[in-house]
Parts: structure tokens; C-alpha cells; sequence
């Protein structure tokens, strides 16, 4: 007997898909994939970077279209041609980045694209009493009326799950849906999502947080290298088996990190002020003070100040006002070289933008800020003899995997460009290291290496501060960590004492005693 969920829609029973494969050029992204799911079940798909996670989901999705294998609900099967196929098979799809218009309000977001009830004339009160049914079931209360401008980050992304199950979604698609909110937010989503596969709908969580996998699903399949490494149920699987799933290869989880005795203060921030993009105060009288041998974790919820301070502690940002201090000497509004000839490093954010150029060989790439100097050049000419020798042993040491220094750096892997500006960084022997979320879009491999490259750092006396939306990295490295919320400081504490609870009340911007 067909079951129905509470939005008349026919329950989807089973999604399977069977030896799916899918190339492009030069690589087999999927290579012959079985994946299912089920009603009534969170199913956690895990893999690093590269391992066809999203290629598999987007041609559940329709955007894609396999080369091999079959896609089948409920024992038939489907041919999607378009996103709007899978949508009319009952399929929804909330992407990491939303897919919202800024200037509409929440209901006319909802309603955009569907055709009217009323045939010319728009039926938004109906939208709007619909949004507010959904709202009150799933615990997704929204402003109906308000505009997606006015809206923090987790309350965007309550409107894209509505607007799913507004469209009749039975199976939701959820890539990385947890990306930029608290770890309360995180915790109500989450029980949304057990609300949902209670009332019959099948849930994908595409996620590479360990913990949240563990804490939501049901089942859990690992793709590496695009094949699939196995599926497992939730009951006795631990965070280390499945990073060794992923990996291929046992991963460090846990770091050991002992007692450094602080030395002097290196990096000094005294009332800082920093304009955005948007021409207001994007970092608001920042104060720190960071110690050689100590790793200061800066957390916060994505947007709120944390790239406009790296960027003037590089000399990449004017600063508005307040002092940036080095190693007891000021670079306030002092170039990037400035700063790096006073000691300092720095790992930006955006490492195809500001950390490398992408047309360049990876030689050229490792001596951009030091080709003047030695053992690079002598005497204006560049001695092309140590620069081989050099880059050599950087690219070695860091375990760089490139086919030669000469090959251009757009030709590597995201991990391996990563990994590439840490050597460079780190071979100056910084005494301060500025690291913008140093693992972002890297796999579990590649963060394990840098993770352990920083906590040598520590142990050689430098002062980091590490910038990070990714709270188990922070709790993990930092000596103490600072919470930033809408520009400010909102409080600092040691990390022996920083509980996610804590933290995550830190960065809604609730200060804790």
C-alpha cells in the first residue's frame, strides 16, 4: 500500500544507484558507485576532497547524466534529463551555497520559478500560509515577509529546506549543510532532520565533519578515489575508522600537544579598525596580543570580520585605525613585504588568489616574495642553480607530490598547492605565522600533515594565529582561543576550557563568564 507524507506526496520507499560511472577528461570521477537510501533514514556519504561525492550526487540531482549504470525509485528506473526531473520524481536538493535572491523576501524566494494557483495573478498568501505550516512542523520558524538580506546565515538556510519540501521533496539532498553555523545551529538542524526521516522522508548528508556524521546518520558510505571504500552502519564505527576509510591509511585524530614556555610577545593588535567591501567597519576595535610558542585559535561563524583582519595583519588591507605590532616594531599599514621582512608569514584564505599563481611553475611560485634575496639571487641576477636546490628540498620536505618543479601549479591538487605555500611560508623561519583557515577545501590527509607542520612551528617559538571556521581544528591546535562575532572580540579563553557549547554561544555573539 502506498504511504503518503503529511505533504500528500507519495513516501519514496528506496533510491538506488547501481555501477555508476562518470568521466571527464583525463579522470573517471565515479567508477562504478553503488549508493542507496532508504525512508525514514540519514545516509552519510564521506570523502575527501576529489572522491566523487558531489559528481555522484548531481547526477541523482539531474545535472549530470551517468555514463554507466541505473538510477532507480522504487524499483524503476528514472532518467533525469534536468534539476526539474529530479525535482518532480520527489528529489531536493540543498546545496552548500544558497541559492537565494537577497533583494526578495522569503515567501517570493519560495515561490519563484512555480507557477501560480491563481494563473496570472500571484498566489503568495497561499505561499505564505504554507511556508508557515511547514515552519511549525520541522521547526523551521522563518519571517515569511522578511527579505533574505535581513536574514543571519542559519535562518537562510531554513528557507532553502523549506523551499524543498514546499516543491514536494520526499528524498533531500544535503551537501555540507552545516558549513557556517554555530554548533547550536547545528544541533537544531539536526533535530529537523531526525523530525524528518521520522515523518518518511530519506535524507543524504554529505559532510567531511567526523563528528556530525556520526551524531546524525543512519548509515555511512566512503568514496576514495571515486570507487566506493564500503558502507557501514552508525553502531561501533569510530572517527578513526572511518578517516582510515577515506584515506586509505591510518590518520592522526588526536595531537599531542605539550607544554611550551611562552616567550616574548610578537604580534600586538591594539584597537583595530578595518573598512570592508561594503565600506563599513568590517574589524571593530580588535585588541590581541599573541605570545612566541603559543597558537591563538580565532573562531567564528563566516562573515564576520575574520578575513578583513588577516588581511591587514598582511598588509593586504588599509587599516582605518589602531596599531599592528611585530616583533616590537610597527607595520601599521606596512606592505606585505614590510611585514615579512620583520618576521612574519602568512597563509591567506585564498590560495589560488592570493597564495599562488596559477599559470606559474611551482619553482616560480615558491620564490615570489624572496626571489631578490638569497639564496635565490646574487647581485641582482637570479642564481637559477640554488633556486632548484632549494625549491628541491622545500617541495621534499613537504611532501609537495608535483611531476616537476616546472610544472605550473594549476596542474596540482588542492592539498598539494596548500602544502606548497606552507613550505614556502615556513622555510623563512617565521617568528609570526598568520593561518587563514589553512585546511579548507584540502582532504583529511593533507589537513593531518598541516596540522603537524603548525604544532612544529609552536615548539620552534612561533606565535600563530590561526583563523578557523572549522571549531574541532581550532579546539585541537590552539593554546587559547578568541571568538569573533560582527567585527568584535567577543571573549577569549583557554582551550582546556572551551566546550563547543561554549564557544557556540560565543559566536552568536553571547558573551560567557
Amino acid at each position: 500500500m502506498t504511504r503518503y507524507l503529511s505533504s500528500g506526496r507519495p513516501i519514496l520507499e528506496e533510491m538506488r544507484m547501481q555501477g555508476i560511472v562518470k568521466r571527464f577528461p583525463g579522470v573517471l570521477a565515479n567508477d562504478h558507485v553503488d549508493f542507496d537510501v532508504r525512508t525514514g533514514e540519514v545516509h552519510a556519504l564521506l570523502g575527501e576532497n576529489g572522491a566523487g561525492k558531489s559528481t555522484l550526487m548531481r547526477q541523482l540531482y539531474g545535472m549530470y547524466k551517468p555514463d554507466e549504470g541505473k538510477i532507480l525509485i522504487d524499483g524503476k528506473e528514472m532518467h533525469f534529463n534536468s534539476p526539474q526531473d529530479a525535482i518532480n520524481a520527489g528529489i531536493g536538493m540543498i546545496h552548500q551555497h544558497f541559492m537565494l535572491v537577497p533583494g526578495l523576501t522569503v515567501v517570493e524566494n519560495i515561490a519563484l520559478g512555480l507557477k501560480s494557483s491563481r494563473g496570472p495573478v500571484l498566489d503568495l498568501d497561499r505561499v505564505e500560509k504554507r511556508v508557515l505550516e511547514l515552519g511549525e512542523q520541522y521547526g523551521l520558524k522563518v519571517d515569511p515577509r522578511a527579505y533574505v538580506w535581513q536574514l543571519a546565515v542559519g535562518e537562510q538556510q531554513r528557507i532553502e529546506i523549506i523551499k524543498a519540501l514546499y516543491r514536494g521533496a520526499s528524498l533531500l539532498v544535503l551537501d555540507e549543510p552545516t558549513a557556517v553555523l554555530t554548533p547550536q545551529e547545528v544541533d537544531d538542524l539536526f533535530v529537523t532532520f531526525k523530525r524528518m526521516a521520522s515523518e518518511g522522508h530519506a535524507l543524504i548528508f554529505i559532510s567531511h565533519k567526523l563528528n556530525e556524521v556520526l551524531a546524525i546518520s543512519n548509515r555511512i558510505t566512503v568514496l576514495r578515489d571515486g570507487k566506493n571504500a564500503g558502507t557501514r552502519p552508525n553502531e561501533n564505527v569510530t572517527r578513526v575508522e572511518l578517516a582510515q576509510m577515506m584515506v586509505g591509511r591510518p590518520v592522526i585524530l588526536q595531537y599531542n600537544r605539550p607544554p611550551v614556555e611562552a616567550g616574548p610577545v610578537r604580534l600586538r593588535i591594539q584597537d583595530l579598525h578595518v573598512r570592508g567591501d561594503r565600506g563599513k567597519d568590517a574589524v571593530d576595535g580588535v585588541s590581541l596580543e599573541i605570545c612566541g610558542g603559543e597558537i591563538l585559535g580565532l573562531a567564528g561563524v563566516s562573515g564576520n570580520g575574520q578575513r578583513e583582519l588577516a588581511e591587514a595583519l598582511a598588509g593586504m588591507r588599509p587599516v582605518r585605525q589602531g596599531r599592528i605590532i611585530l616583533n616590537d616594531k610597527e607595520v601599521t599599514n606596512g606592505s606585505p613585504l614590510q611585514h615579512i621582512n620583520v618576521g612574519q608569514s602568512y597563509i591567506p584564505e585564498e590560495r589560488m588568489k592570493e597564495g599562488a599563481i596559477r599559470e606559474f611553475s611551482v619553482a616560480d611560485n615558491m620564490i615570489l616574495a624572496d626571489h631578490g634575496k638569497k639564496p635565490y639571487s646574487r647581485h641582482t641576477f637570479l642564481d637559477f642553480k640554488a633556486i632548484r636546490e632549494q625549491v628541491g628540498k622545500i617541495v621534499s620536505d613537504f611532501n609537495v607530490k608535483t611531476p616537476s618543479l616546472d610544472t605550473p601549479v594549476k596542474n596540482l591538487s588542492g592539498g598539494n598547492i596548500q602544502k606548497l605555500i606552507l613550505g614556502r611560508e615556513l622555510s623563512r623561519c617565521p617568528s609570526v605565522l598568520i593561518a587563514s583557515q589553512p585546511t579548507r577545501g584540502v582532504d583529511i590527509g593533507a589537513s593531518e600533515y598541516i596540522h603537524q607542520r603548525l604544532l612544529e612551528q609552536r615548539l620552534c617559538g612561533t606565535a600563530t594565529l590561526l583563523i578557523s571556521e572549522d571549531l574541532d581544528e581550532i579546539r585541537a591546535l590552539s593554546d587559547r582561543i578568541a571568538v569573533m562575532y560582527e567585527g568584535r572580540i567577543i571573549g577569549i579563553v583557554d582551550s582546556k576550557d572551551a566546550t563547543p557549547d561554549r564557544l557556540g554561544l560565543m559566536m552568536a555573539g553571547v558573551e560567557t563568564a
